[in-house]
């Protein structure tokens, strides 16, 4: 679909059990629209280097794959995937008249209180939460998929890629944001080359499986059953990863919402349900990881202030690459290289 298509959708459109107009959340490669009871998640069509939803076929196909991914975690969310109709420049989803523009995932609406985000932010997560979180994808990487085969210094060229936004920061942050870049990537580099034994050993033993490869606060119902959902459906090499890359980008986000209480309890409680963390190159393998893990976070922001509509939203994104550049240097730092 396109940006007008949608935009009828939205105005004038019609869903299931829905009445008055819903609402309309966007991102780079999504349109998610929130209805009375259910949520309709239509991908962009759109091919990016990590990505392609150039065709209705391939939409279909990662809506598909996108309910299948996301049962593994979730229980009565992922429902089905639903058509999106023209009926004389008149939009529908679900209806079977009409001819097929589109597909939408369906799922059903949850409390957005209830996000763990959310809860950070109002102070509301207890210790007993990260109990049944750390079960829950324990459980989870237990019985998932082993993965024997990966590119064990494909997230080395992932961290080096900040590096192509130091000019633009340079010009934006009042920080020496090229300082703290060339300095993450000269010890990430010396880092993965003393320790691709260490990956290699790890990706033996199984400890490489099919994540969800998203797994950050926003992306978690704190349901009375912890309910991650979102995971990566477009890409199998994001989401087939070393379980600690998975976790590390958890306890970032918990540390980047100051809660490094609950990012080390987290941990613990994940390591007794499937220990992972033996050894101390382990434990200096998980700072790598948080460190990757800001990396990105850093970069993506970083695109979205290059973007941005207006200089408050410019401002607010720069804001968060501060925050994040912040943490992958306090990470980087605690690495032992010599």
């Amino acid at each position: 679909m396109t940006k007008e298509q949608i935009d009828k959708l939205i105005s004038a459109g019609e869903f299931p059990e829905h009445n008055g107009r819903p609402e309309l959340i966007e991102t780079h490669i999504s349109w998610v629209i929130l209805c009375d009871r259910f949520v309709f998640k239509i991908k962009k069509p759109v091919c990016y280097s990590f990505l392609d939803f150039s065709t209705l076929e391939k939409r279909k196909y990662y809506c598909e794959r996108e309910i299948e991914l996301n049962k593994r975690l979730t229980e009565h969310i992922y429902l089905d995937v639903q058509p999106v109709t023209e009926i004389s420049d008149l939009f529908f989803i679900g209806k079977k008249e009409g001819e097929i523009i589109d597909y939408a995932v369906r799922m059903r609406k949850q409390d957005r209180n209830l996000q763990m985000d959310v809860l950070l932010s109002n102070n509301k997560v207890i210790h007993s939460d990260m109990r049944n979180l750390a079960k829950k994808i324990a459980d989870f990487h237990k019985k998932t998929t082993i993965i024997y085969q990966k590119d064990l210094l494909d997230i080395r060229n992932k961290f080096n890629d900040l590096g192509e936004e130091k000019l633009f920061l340079q010009e934006h942050l009042t920080v020496d944001s090229s300082t703290i870049i060339n300095n993450a990537i000269d010890i990430s580099d010396v880092f993965m080359q003393k320790n691709t034994a260490l990956l290699a050993n790890r990706l033996n033993a199984g400890f490489f499986r099919d994540c969800h490869g998203d797994l950050h606060s926003r992306n978690i119902f704190l349901l009375p059953d912890p309910q991650p959902f979102d995971c990566i459906e477009f890409n199998d090499d994001y989401r087939q990863i070393d379980i600690l890359n998975e976790v590390a980008f958890l306890c970032m986000d918990l540390d980047a919402f100051e809660r490094q209480d609950l990012s080390n309890l987290f941990l613990k409680y994940y390591n007794d349900f499937f220990p992972s963390v033996e050894t101390n190159k382990d434990h200096q393998l998980f700072v790598y990881y948080k460190s990757y893990r800001a990396n990105v976070r850093a970069k993506v922001n970083s695109l979205r202030a290059r973007s941005a509509g207006n200089e408050m939203a410019r401002i607010i994104y720069l804001d968060e690459v501060n925050k994040y550049l912040g943490l992958m240097d306090h990470y980087i730092k605690l690495l032992t290289i010599e």
